[in-house]
């Protein structure tokens, strides 16, 4: 029996980011899915994301995608540097480091040599930084003039295995995470069980073992919002499909899970009620924050926050759409253009965001059944002699 107080001594030790495969196999047969937070606000998310995580011992995934955090700073301001640091100065305040670095969507759109080139620089920043996850996104590439699946899929599986095999040889015999997608989110076609054992085995025969793949199961990114600017509960995942694509996973042996995408606009009681947790083992939770963020300006920052939705609005608006849905498509934008004055807000809102951050993130590892997790992961490091391999 694994003593907490050992869980507890180890995770709050200064460390480098827990391996991302290292969770996946530590909860591997648990009915669990681990939270994968998209902090791209600011650090008290974190830290309150981390305080809940601390209180109920679980590991939880922070993670931006390509779009989001870029060498150039993407559309919130953050470099895969900038990011790495603030995960790891929230660890150092919380005294909490059982939570894994993900690059997430590192996406090829066109796969031209000029794009494969920059993505691979990408890479190279994110292997610097210190991540200790790694998702290919090559699922734009979908070639839908073909009729098989196979060619659908050749050029998803071809600039795939360049990237996974360029990553393999940057990262060396380190250990890290990987998450693959063949179906692009938000797409009305659902991900058939024939594309994801395909997609999945072909990477297989390559010498490449994924540890979640991300579906087109009906989940979208970001939020809908009615005309008073309230979340439209998203309903719409196929759980009995992704059900479907594990079983057959589970016939071939194969340990892939499934990376839920698009979770903010799902209810926690529809999440802990209908969600095929373990089959689901990864579940990514990213537009939420920003707007608790938002609020919690609102309240304590109105100025900013004035200041903040009308360059929004006057950025990204039209006549012809509701101003409360232009404000939730595109307000994602607005982290970089004011990164600094959200950095300055007063203690008082640093302390709500914190507060309400972590009691919300009590929820969620509720609705996820993420308690613990972190005694899961110990053992299975404890039990393969992991500790000292990153």
């Amino acid at each position: 029996m694994t003593s907490e107080s050992n869980v507890i001594n180890y995770f709050e030790t200064p460390r480098e980011p827990l391996p991302l495969n290292f969770i996946a196999k530590g909860v591997l047969g648990m009915e669990t899915i681990i939270a994968a937070i998209n902090p791209r606000a600011t650090e008290e998310v974190i830290r309150g994301i981390l305080k809940a995580a601390k209180k109920t011992l679980s590991v939880v995934i922070f993670e931006l995608a390509l779009s989001e955090m870029s060498m150039s700073g993407g559309y919130t301001g953050y470099t895969p540097q900038k990011f790495a640091q603030r995960c790891k100065s929230a660890a150092e305040k919380e005294k909490w480091y059982a939570y894994a670095l993900h690059a997430d969507h590192i996406t090829v759109k066109k796969g031209t040599e000029e794009e494969m080139n920059n993505v691979k620089k990408e890479i190279d920043a994110r292997v610097e930084a210190g991540f200790s996850g790694y998702a290919i996104d090559t699922s734009f590439l979908f070639n839908r003039e073909e009729k098989t699946v196979k060619g659908q899929l050749s050029e998803i599986i071809s600039k795939g295995l360049i990237l996974f095999d360029f990553l393999k040889r940057k990262i060396g015999d380190k250990p890290y995470g990987l998450e693959g997608e063949v179906g692009e989110i938000g797409i009305t076609e659902f991900t058939s069980v024939e594309e994801a054992v395909h997609y999945v085995k072909s990477l297989v025969e390559n010498g490449v073992i994924i540890d979640y793949l991300a579906i087109a199961n009906g989940s979208t990114h970001g939020v809908s919002v009615d005309v008073k600017g309230n979340v439209v509960p998203q309903l719409g995942i196929n759980v009995q499909r992704t059900i479907e694509i594990i079983d057959e996973f589970e016939k071939m042996n194969y340990n892939t899970r499934i990376a839920q995408h698009g979770i903010t606009g799902t209810p926690v009681e529809v999440i802990a009620s209908t969600f095929p947790h373990g089959k689901i083992s990864k579940g990514n939770i990213g537009t939420f924050w920003q707007r608790l963020v938002y609020k919690i300006l609102e309240e304590f920052e109105p100025e900013l926050y004035a200041k903040m939705r009308k360059w929004v609005l006057d950025t990204y608006g039209s006549k012809d759409v509701d101003e409360h849905k232009t404000f939730a498509k595109s307000s994602k934008y607005a982290w970089k253009e004011f990164f600094n004055d959200v950095e300055n807000i007063s203690i008082e809102a640093k302390e709500a965001i914190i507060s309400k951050a972590e009691n919300d993130m009590i929820d969620f590892i509720n609705a996820l059944k993420m308690n613990d997790t972190a005694i899961s992961c110990y053992e299975y490091m404890n039990d393969n002699n992991l500790f000292n391999t990153y």
